[in-house]
């Protein structure tokens, strides 16, 4: 038996009506989604140490079962198999990549992923998608959404020929976010800060950076630094609450020169 047969059985097994697992039995599409979300953020965080091979295989297995605990639950009500699930996207990775099951040319990955883009826009005609912008899923976090948005409005051509132009947009950005504070009025901050912001995610893209996992590595270093400035107030006898700015800034300073 191999592990996803042994895992199809067990997943079949816990959703069994009589003789299954009380919380399995009674799980719905609807139950499920939170663990998805939880499950795939786990798996992102251990993207970032694959040298931990236990827990990197432990949060891949994770996802993998979510996928499997809803085919299983399809299965029971008779709509389609886990089976489906693989040959579909088995499917799918056969016919967008030509240059590799066809006769298609493609040498680099800009021409793969135009040549991708070009295919989903046919596979999707069928379901009225009438955009390039059609297929970016809604519940994406802000910043990944304005990325997928760009790199797929790139896919068609729309979008500068390299970083200069995003650049000039952050401090065109900048400026209007400045006049819009100056002026005191909050619902047009608000709108400017999300247009810096989407320029910034922009830029970085022209990068090659991925604007999520930039700011995931500051909030790593902040959350660091915060942590180390508390301890070293505690190991003063102080409480941050009883400090001062400047007294906390000195000691975020100090942390800082420590780190190099």
């Amino acid at each position: 038996m191999t592990g996803i047969e042994r895992l199809h059985a067990i997943m079949t097994r816990l959703r069994d009506p009589a003789t299954g697992c009380p919380w399995d039995k009674v799980q719905t599409l609807e139950t499920l989604k939170p663990c998805v979300l939880e499950e795939t953020y786990e798996l992102l965080a251990a993207m970032d140490r694959p040298e931990d091979r236990a827990n990197y295989i432990e949060e891949l297995g994770d996802v993998l079962l979510q996928v499997m605990f809803q085919s299983v639950m399809a299965e029971q009500e008779g709509r389609f198999t886990f089976d489906d699930v693989a040959n579909a996207i088995a499917d799918k990775l056969v016919h967008r990549h030509p240059h590799v099951f066809g006769t298609v040319k493609a040498d680099d990955p800009a021409t793969v992923l135009k040549n991708w883009e070009q295919l989903k826009q046919l596979e999707h005609k069928k379901e009225a998608r009438h955009s390039a912008l059609d297929g970016v899923p809604p519940t994406l976090p802000g910043l990944l959404k304005a990325q997928r948005m760009q790199e797929k409005a790139a896919r068609v051509g729309f979008d500068w020929k390299d970083a200069d132009g995003p650049w000039e947009k952050v401090n065109e950005e900048l400026g209007e976010l400045k006049a819009e504070i100056d002026r005191r009025d909050t619902d047009a901050a608000k709108r400017e800060l999300g247009d810096l912001l989407f320029a910034v995610t922009n830029l970085a893209r022209h990068l090659g950076v991925d604007s999520e996992s930039a700011v995931e590595l500051s909030n790593a270093k902040f959350a660091r630094r915060f942590r180390a400035v508390e301890a070293a107030a505690k190991a003063a006898g102080k409480s941050l609450k009883d400090m001062t700015l400047a007294e906390m800034d000195a000691l975020w300073d100090q942390v800082k020169r420590a780190e190099g």
